[in-house]
C-alpha cells in the first residue's frame, strides 16, 4: 500500500525534464548521472537502435534521479561518459529491481555492443549476481563513450543510476545491503514478539498485526529486489505476481488489522464501511495481477493507496478526537511512516539532498511505524486490564449492595416460605391420594385392555392348538393296532422257531405269514403314523413356546431381548386371525442386536398394532385375498427400526391425530377398548423410543417404531 502511493506521489510532485544535457565526467567515486540523461518514448515499442542513433526527439531529464510514466512503452535513455580516471573497467548500475528489461548499446569503430538484463530471465543467468541491474561499460581511461539505455516495465520506474568502478560499486551495494539486512531484522523481531503476545494474550488483533508485518516485510524485499535473488531466483514469473500480490495482502491485512485496533466498527460505524471499498479494490488488484493485467494491478494498487491513506486518517483523527487513546498512538506510528514517506519524495523531487538517510527515509519510516503500532498494541493490552479492574471493582460493588438486599428479602421470603409450605403439605396431602387413584385406575384399564385382547385371540389359539392335537389323537388307535399287529407276529415267529421243522419250513412259513399280514405296508404305515404325531406334537410345542415368549412372566424385569424373537411369536399366536382373513404376511428380518427392554410389553404394542392392521385389512378386502401384511426389521449402531405396513383401508387425518388418545375407537361397540394405541405409546415413550405413522385413506397405514439398544428406561 504504502509503496504503490508512494510511486504516485513521486509521479505527480517529480516527473519534469531538465533544460541541458552534458558530459558525465567520471573521475573516481560513484556518480549518479540522472542530470546528464536525455529521454526517448517509444509508444510503438518499434524503434531499434539505427532509428534512435540520430533521433532528435530526445529530451534531457534535469533530475538526479529518472522518473518514467507508468506505461507499456520502450524508455530509451541517451547519456555520453568521458572517463578521466585511470581505470578502464566502468560498472553501470540500475538502482532499480523490477525493471523487466533493461538494454545497454553502445557503438565503437562502427561495432554495436549490446547486453541485456531480464527479469523475465533466470537470476543465476546474470553477469553481476545483484538485484539492480548492473553493466559494464568498457571504456578506456581518458576516452569517451556514448550510450543508449532501453529499458521497460510494468511497474513505475524510478531509475538512481550510477556509474563507478567495479569495487566502489560493490561496497555500496553492500552498504546497502547492509541496510536492508537491518530493516528486515527489526521487522523479523517485531514478527516474533508479536507472535509470542498473541499467544499469551489470544487477542485476534495481533494476529492479523503479525501478517500486515510479515507481508510488509515481504514487500519491502520484493520491491527491493531481494526476493528475486533469494527466494524467484529460478521462478521470475512469480516474481512479477508478488510485485504487487504482497502489497495487496500487505493493505488487505493492514485494514483489517486498523478496523479492529481502532473498532471502527463501533467508534465510527458509517466510516468504517468504507473501508469495505479497500478490501475489495486490493483483492481485484490482486485477482488482476495474477490472470495477466499488470498495468491495471498497478493502477488500482496506487488508487486504493491515496483512498485508504485518506479513510484511515479521517477515522484515526475522528477516534482520536473521541479520546480513544489507542488511536493517539496509532496516528503517532502512522506519522512517522508518512513523514519518512513525504522526506523519499522531497529526494527524488530534488528539494531535498540525495543521501543515505533521504534515499532510506522511508523504509526508516516503515521500521518506525512498526516499532510504534506494537508499543500501541501493547498500550493497549494495559487499557484493557485497566478497563478490566474497574468493571470488576464495580461488579464487587453491585454484588454487595445485592447482597444486603438478598438478606433483607430472604426474612421476608422465610417467613412467607413458613405460610406457603403448610399450604403447600396440604395441598401435596391431597395430590398423593388423588395420583394414587389415578395409578389404581391406570392399573385396572391397562388389566382391562389386557383381558380384552386375550379374550379376542382365545378361539383362535384354541384352534390353532386343537388341530395338532386332533391330528395326534388321530393316529394313535391306528398306530395300536399295528403295534398289536406285530406283537402278534413276534408270538407267532417265536413258536415257528421253536417247532421241530427244518430251516427251510420254519423260513417258508414266516415268509407266508408276513405275505399274510402285509408286512412291508404294515412298516410304513407305522412310519407315517409316527411321522404324523410328531409333526402334531411339533407344532403344538411351536405354539406354546410362542405363548410362553409372548406372554413373558418375567416382562417386570429389564432384560435384554431379540425382536425378532418377540414379532415372530406374536405372529404365531395370531396365526388362526391370519389364516381365517386370507392375509399374506412378508416378512424380512435383519440381524439384530439384543435390545434392552420389558420383551412382554413390547409384544403387547405389537399384537395391537397388528391386530389393527387385520381389522383395516378385512374392511376393505373382505371379499378377496388380496390382503398383504409387511414386517420388516433394521437397525444401526444405536437404534432397532420396526416397520409395520399393511394395504388396508387407512386412515383420515381426524383419526391418525387421535389414534394415541385413550378411549378412542373406529370399531363397532364391543369390538375394543380404545385403550390398545395408548398403551402401544406409553410403552413406547417408556422404551425412550419413537413412533411414527405414515397413512393415506384407502392406501393402506405404516408404522415405524425405533427402539434404543442401550437406553435409560423412563420410570412410569
Amino acid at each position: 500500500m504504502r509503496n504503490k502511493l508512494l510511486l504516485f506521489l513521486i509521479l505527480c510532485c517529480s516527473y519534469t525534464y531538465g533544460l541541458g544535457q552534458h558530459k558525465i565526467i567520471f573521475k573516481n567515486d560513484n556518480s549518479i548521472i540522472g542530470h546528464h540523461i536525455a529521454i526517448l518514448q517509444d509508444d510503438s515499442k518499434k524503434l531499434s537502435f539505427n532509428d534512435i542513433l540520430n533521433n532528435q526527439s530526445f529530451k534531457p531529464s534535469g533530475a538526479e534521479t529518472i522518473i518514467l510514466p507508468l506505461s507499456d512503452a520502450n524508455f530509451w535513455l541517451k547519456f555520453t561518459i568521458k572517463n578521466q580516471s585511470n581505470q578502464n573497467k566502468l560498472l553501470l548500475m540500475i538502482e532499480s529491481s523490477y525493471l523487466d528489461n533493461s538494454e545497454l548499446y553502445y557503438q565503437r569503430n562502427g561495432v554495436l555492443y549490446f547486453q541485456k538484463i531480464s527479469n523475465t530471465k533466470k537470476f543465476n543467468a546474470r553477469k553481476y549476481k545483484h538485484q539492480h541491474p548492473t553493466f559494464d561499460l568498457n571504456i578506456a581511461a581518458n576516452a569517451e563513450q556514448t550510450y543508449y539505455l532501453k529499458v521497460n516495465s510494468h511497474e513505475q520506474m524510478f531509475l538512481p543510476i550510477y556509474i563507478g568502478k567495479e569495487q566502489k560499486i560493490s561496497e555500496y551495494l553492500n552498504s546497502h545491503d547492509i541496510f536492508w539486512g537491518v530493516l528486515i531484522g527489526i521487522l523479523m523481531v517485531m514478527i516474533l514478539y508479536n507472535s509470542f503476545l498473541y499467544l499469551s494474550t489470544k487477542d485476534i488483533s495481533y494476529v492479523y498485526y503479525v501478517l500486515y508485518t510479515l507481508f510488509t516485510l515481504l514487500t519491502q524485499i520484493t520491491l527491493s529486489g531481494h526476493s528475486f535473488k533469494y527466494l524467484f531466483s529460478n521462478t521470475p514469473y512469480l516474481f512479477n505476481k508478488a510485485l504487487i500480490i504482497f502489497p495487496g495482502l500487505a493493505g488487505i491485512m493492514g485494514v483489517i488489522f486498523i478496523r479492529l485496533f481502532l473498532q471502527s466498527k463501533t467508534r465510527t460505524p458509517k466510516l468504517n464501511k468504507l473501508f469495505i471499498v479497500s478490501l475489495v479494490v486490493y483483492a481485484s488488484a490482486i485477482v488482476a495481477r495474477i490472470i495477466g493485467f499488470d498495468l491495471l494491478s498497478y493502477r488500482l494498487i496506487d488508487i486504493v493507496a491515496i483512498y485508504t491513506i485518506i479513510v484511515i486518517y479521517t477515522v484515526a483523527i475522528t477516534i482520536t478526537v473521541q479520546g480513544y487513546r489507542p488511536a493517539k498512538f496509532f496516528l503517532i506510528a502512522w506519522s512517522g511512516f508518512f513523514i519518512g514517506l513525504i522526506i523519499f519524495i522531497l529526494k527524488n523531487s530534488g528539494l531535498l539532498p540525495y543521501n543515505t538517510f533521504t534515499n532510506y527515509s522511508l523504509q526508516i519510516g516503515t521500521a518506525l511505524e512498526v516499532t510504534l503500532l506494537s508499543l500501541a498494541l501493547a498500550d493497549r493490552i494495559n487499557i484493557l486490564k485497566k478497563e478490566k479492574e474497574q468493571s470488576q471493582a464495580q461488579a464487587l460493588e453491585i454484588a454487595k449492595e445485592n447482597e444486603r438486599i438478598i438478606k433483607e428479602q430472604n426474612t421476608i421470603l422465610e417467613q412467607r416460605v413458613k405460610e406457603r409450605t403448610v399450604e403447600l403439605i396440604e395441598t401435596n396431602n391431597e395430590l398423593s391420594h388423588t395420583l394414587e387413584d389415578l395409578k389404581q385406575a391406570q392399573t385396572q384399564l391397562v388389566e382391562a385392555e389386557k383381558m380384552a385382547s386375550l379374550g379376542q385371540l382365545t378361539a383362535g389359539i384354541a384352534h390353532e392348538i386343537n388341530n395338532p392335537i386332533n391330528f395326534v389323537t388321530s393316529n394313535v388307535s391306528p398306530l395300536l393296532r399295528d403295534v398289536n399287529m406285530l406283537f402278534d407276529a413276534v408270538d407267532l415267529i417265536e413258536k415257528i422257531g421253536l417247532s421241530d421243522k427244518t430251516i427251510q419250513e420254519k423260513q417258508q412259513e414266516i415268509e407266508e405269514y408276513k405275505e399274510e399280514l402285509d408286512y412291508d405296508y404294515l412298516k410304513m404305515e407305522i412310519n407315517h403314523l409316527l411321522k404324523g404325531i410328531h409333526e402334531g406334537a411339533s407344532r403344538t410345542a411351536e405354539i406354546v413356546k410362542g405363548l410362553r415368549i409372548f406372554s413373558r412372566v418375567d416382562e417386570d424385569d429389564l432384560k435384554r431381548a431379540d425382536i425378532n424373537e418377540g414379532i415372530e411369536s406374536t405372529l404365531v399366536i395370531m396365526n388362526n386371525l391370519l389364516n381365517n382373513s386370507n392375509i399374506k404376511v412378508e416378512k424380512n428380518y435383519a440381524a439384530l442386536p439384543l435390545v434392552e427392554c420389558y420383551p412382554g410389553k413390547l409384544n403387547q404394542v405389537f399384537l395391537n398394532i397388528i391386530s389393527n392392521a387385520i381389522h383395516a385389512i378385512n374392511v376393505k378386502h373382505t371379499h378377496s385375498k388380496d390382503g398383504l401384511l409387511s414386517i420388516k426389521t433394521t437397525a444401526t449402531e444405536d437404534v432397532v427400526n420396526i416397520y409395520i405396513t399393511d394395504n388396508g383401508c387407512g386412515m383420515s387425518d381426524t383419526t391418525r391425530n387421535k389414534i394415541f388418545d385413550p378411549f378412542f375407537t373406529t370399531k363397532d361397540v364391543g369390538e375394543g377398548t380404545g385403550l390398545g394405541m395408548s398403551i402401544a405409546y406409553n410403552t413406547i415413550k417408556k422404551h425412550n423410543g419413537q413412533i411414527f405413522i405414515n397413512t393415506e385413506p384407502d392406501k393402506g397405514t405404516e408404522f415405524i417404531i425405533k427402539i434404543p439398544v442401550i437406553h435409560q428406561i423412563m420410570i412410569s
